[in-house]
């Protein structure tokens, strides 16, 4: 991130592709869905427009996960499997590899809360309690993910670690040790971000992450301030936001140059700065989107200072 100084976010979720298409969701009509994401297609819009890295969602509230995993499938005993057959997250991180561009998977840190079947027998027992039970099925899942995807992811996002004291700070396993332990099983080097919800500053929740999850609804509200030897209190400072109207969708939300104004602003302060973009049914990004994503590549990332005197 600190290199490649921006990258990209897509979110590619069965219960919001419901909405859209009105219709409700099916494991064939889901498993269609990710056959013709077009994988190859994406990896080079995100080669033309420069950015170092993608931000791709495994899943999400519905149950339903673009790759498949075993352990998911035992735990929660539901069948026809929620998990694709096709393992979309798999086949992209080699796509992008292909192009010199690294894949970061997205997964909720918690439950799917839109699945009550899978929630009761991953155990989970509400929001902001413990939740060990689950912790430890849950480390299991990601921990089989990690392992069959090895090397070729380089990261993952952890979203909705909202309940850091309750379900994580705890000097015994399930913890942060022990969660950071299964997402690192098949890439020691995996970076991590805990994800502790919106915020107009940069924080790190953990020692356990590498950078900052940095959700941010309005970016002209960033306050990147307290860095200590370039880092978030040890954690690389990352920023994250979206173009559209909403996460995942709607028409461009900003001029070209408020988008150009804020990475620059962000990347001359040594953050990395990622942008979500909706993409369509065929898991292509429109051209308004990949008209300002380019704007960025030429503007910011081309014509940044190397952040250490020597760095290229």
């Amino acid at each position: 991130m600190k290199e490649t100084r921006w990258g990209v976010m897509v979110h590619s979720l069965a219960d919001w592709k419901a909405r859209k298409l009105r219709e409700p969701m099916t494991v064939e009509k889901w498993n269609d869905l990710v056959d013709h994401f077009d994988g190859d297609g994406l990896a080079d819009q995100i080669k033309s427009v420069g950015a170092g890295y993608l931000i791709l969602t495994i899943g999400q509230n519905s149950g339903h996960y673009c790759c498949p995993n075993p352990t998911y499938d035992r735990l929660v005993g539901i069948q026809p499997s929620k998990c694709s057959r096709r393992d979309l997250i798999g086949e992209m991180a080699q796509a992008l590899h292909q192009r010199g561009i690294k894949l970061i998977a997205y997964l909720p840190s918690d439950a799917p809360g839109g699945d009550a079947e899978a929630r009761k027998a991953l155990q989970h027992e509400g929001a902001g309690r413990p939740n060990r039970e689950f912790q430890r099925k849950w480390e299991q899942v990601i921990r089989d993910w990690s392992l069959r995807w090895g090397t070729n992811i380089v990261g993952w996002w952890f979203d909705g670690c909202y309940w850091p004291n309750a379900m994580y700070r705890s000097e015994r396993p399930p913890n942060f040790a022990s969660f950071a332990a299964a997402a690192r099983a098949g890439n020691p080097n995996s970076a991590l971000a805990f994800n502790p919800g919106v915020a107009d500053r940069l924080l790190s929740v953990s020692p356990h992450e590498d950078y900052t999850a940095g959700e941010i609804n309005d970016p002209d509200r960033l306050m990147i301030r307290g860095l200590v030897d370039g880092k978030v209190d040890g954690a690389q400072p990352h920023v994250l936001s979206f173009l559209g109207g909403r996460w995942g969708g709607g028409s461009p939300r900003f001029t070209t140059g408020q988008v150009i104004e804020w990475t620059r602003k962000a990347v001359a302060a040594g953050t990395a700065f990622t942008w979500d973009v909706p993409v369509q049914r065929n898991g292509l990004i429109a051209q308004p989107f990949l008209d300002e994503l380019k704007a960025v590549d030429n503007k910011v990332r081309k014509s940044a200072r190397p952040a250490n005197p020597g760095e290229r």
